[in-house]
């Protein structure tokens, strides 16, 4: 496996958490989905998130923009309780992006006019419109495509667009959601390289969560497994493949990153 990481930002800003989830639990009627949830997303960290189908990841990408609220706990951006924040509120105050795994585009609008039309609602100096969209089209390889209706892009070509149009608001952190899912090799290769130097040269906290597992410890700081509606092991990769708990709930005994 090629090296995508240099280097892991591990603990030296701690005390410069961006996320934190203290005491989190939310159930769904009778079912529980977390139960006494706590961890820190350090500020400049790629976070990653493993665990079983239905273990409550794309559940806590939703607590964290608001979309569901939990039974129990608090949710802090930048040390301050957002636990009753609407959604626009944490993605305007707090610039909270998001990538989904499925849609977040226009499928009927070519790739300019899905950057275009998003520019002219997250962007309030009118005349810097032009210049991000250009910007993020360069940035991203897609002048070749730019005319090109996003329903008729492939995997990659459409990841690259809901990511670029995640960067339209200036994020300072950046969810991402099965970003790996159902994609070619060099493709994954491709988003791995994006989403680092994101981390590196804009200085975006990114909190991946995938099943992908491979694909995703080659690119975060540290990872969280969760299983049974709890987190039961975090370390950096390297280590987190050696730990018991996350060998019985996750990974098995073959398990290898390289």
């Amino acid at each position: 496996m090629a090296v995508i990481k240099k280097f892991r930002i591990k603990s030296y800003k701690k005390s410069n958490s961006i996320i934190e989830f203290q005491n989190i639990s939310l159930s769904y009627g009778n079912r529980l989905i977390l139960d006494e949830i706590n961890f820190k997303i350090n500020q400049g960290q790629i976070f990653g998130m493993l665990g079983p189908n239905g273990v409550g990841k794309s559940t806590i990408f939703n607590l964290i923009t608001g979309l569901v609220s939990p039974s129990h706990g608090k949710i802090l951006i930048n040390k301050e309780d957002v636990t009753k924040y609407p959604i626009y509120l944490r993605t305007k105050k707090f610039k909270v992006g998001y990538v989904p795994q499925y849609g977040g585009y226009f499928g009927d609008l070519t790739l300019h006019d899905n950057l275009k039309a998003i520019a002219e609602i997250v962007i309030d100096d009118k005349r810097k419109i032009n210049d991000k969209v250009n910007y993020l089209i360069s940035r991203f390889e897609l002048q070749n495509i730019k005319d090109v209706k996003a329903k008729f892009l492939s995997g990659g070509q459409k990841k690259k667009l809901v990511i670029a149009l995640s960067l339209l608001s200036d994020p300072k952190v950046l969810l991402l959601d099965e970003c790996f899912a159902a994609l070619d090799v060099m493709t994954i290769k491709m988003l791995q390289e994006i989403i680092v130097s994101l981390q590196r040269e804009e200085q975006i906290t990114i909190c991946i969560c995938d099943h992908q597992a491979r694909d995703l410890l080659a690119c975060v700081d540290v990872a969280i497994i969760l299983s049974n509606c709890k987190i039961v092991a975090q370390n950096t990769p390297s280590n987190l493949i050696k730990d018991i708990n996350a060998k019985n709930a996750y990974f098995g005994e073959s398990f290898k990153i390289n």
